[in-house]
């Protein structure tokens, strides 16, 4: 396990950054060791792992052994051209695994996350020991338009505009503005921008479109494990849902529940599409219950 070049040495109990070489693709993670359960928390689209921000701060607490995962083409993993489905980033999660000598986890997912989470789930049941889903894809076809957006030809140039110092700066002071006057600001949140300042190179863009594009086209959501939830009926799920989620309707997460025998839906009010961040307090304690024996 390679820690990263130029950051500090792990805390006492607390996170590092560490790399793994998997199959040839370097895979970034943060890391803290426990006696505990272990927790794999997997982010969305254009995201990364910092996405948990808070909740690594609030999980240092407990006993678990949690690793929060750069996906590749994304953070600080390899950006290169590869295979970007569900099915492959799935197999990635398994091998990091692997590599950490862990038999099986929690797989704590977000948005893409989610969907990568419940097809790792379906290949490899016996490596699975609960799901969170977190404002999860792959429950309905409905989607935000702007991904849906994304996904057409010569989307990347107008990604690569959006990405430019002062287009960022334009889109930070709208930000403020819409702030100011107690504005709702789905498009322009913390987030949306955050990801935008992380597709400033074109390897970053490249990886971006190609795993958004194996889940979504210009229809919505393309891939929907809701015909599978049935064989995950033993699995126990805990959803949670912001109930003003502009990006995936909490009405998935709704119709899902039902479906799960040992499933359990938390919705946190006010709460948009990361109510991780919304209320990390919370969220990690949520976690830490629902993964106890």
């Amino acid at each position: 396990m390679a820690q990263l070049a130029g950051d500090p040495v792990r805390r006492d109990g607390g996170f590092g950054w560490e790399s793994a070489t998997l199959h040839g693709r370097d895979v970034a993670y943060q890391y803290r060791p426990g006696p505990g359960p272990a927790l794999l928390l997997v982010h969305g689209v254009g995201s990364s792992s910092q996405a948990w921000g808070a909740v690594l701060e609030h999980l240092e607490s407990g006993n678990e052994r949690v690793i929060a995962v750069d996906l590749p083409g994304h953070g600080r993993s390899d950006k290169g051209r590869g295979d970007y489905s569900l099915g492959a980033l799935a197999s990635t999660l398994r091998d990091l695994l692997d590599h950490l000598g862990i038999a099986s986890a929690t797989l704590v997912g977000h948005s893409l996350g989610g969907g990568i989470a419940m097809q790792f789930a379906y290949q490899f049941p016996q490596r699975t020991d609960r799901l969170v889903l977190v404002a999860s894809g792959g429950l309905g076809e409905e989607t935000f338009p702007l991904l849906r957006a994304a996904t057409l030809p010569g989307s990347e140039l107008v990604i690569r505009g959006l990405t430019h110092e002062r287009a960022l700066g334009a889109l930070d002071r709208l930000a403020s503005g819409l702030q100011s006057l107690r504005i709702r600001n789905d498009f322009v949140s913390e987030d949306t921008r955050t990801i935008l300042r992380g597709l400033n190179e074109s390897q970053a863009r490249s990886a971006f479109l190609s795993t958004l594009r194996s889940v979504v086209d210009v229809s919505g959501q393309r891939v929907s494990a809701v015909e599978k939830l049935s064989a995950a009926g033993a699995l126990p799920t805990l959803l949670v849902w912001g109930d003003r989620d502009p990006i995936i309707p909490l009405e998935h997460g709704q119709r899902a529940v039902e479906l799960l025998p040992q499933g359990r839906l938390v919705v946190f009010p006010g709460a948009g599409h990361e109510p991780q961040r919304h209320d990390p307090a919370r969220f990690a304690e949520l976690v830490q219950e629902f993964t106890q024996p």
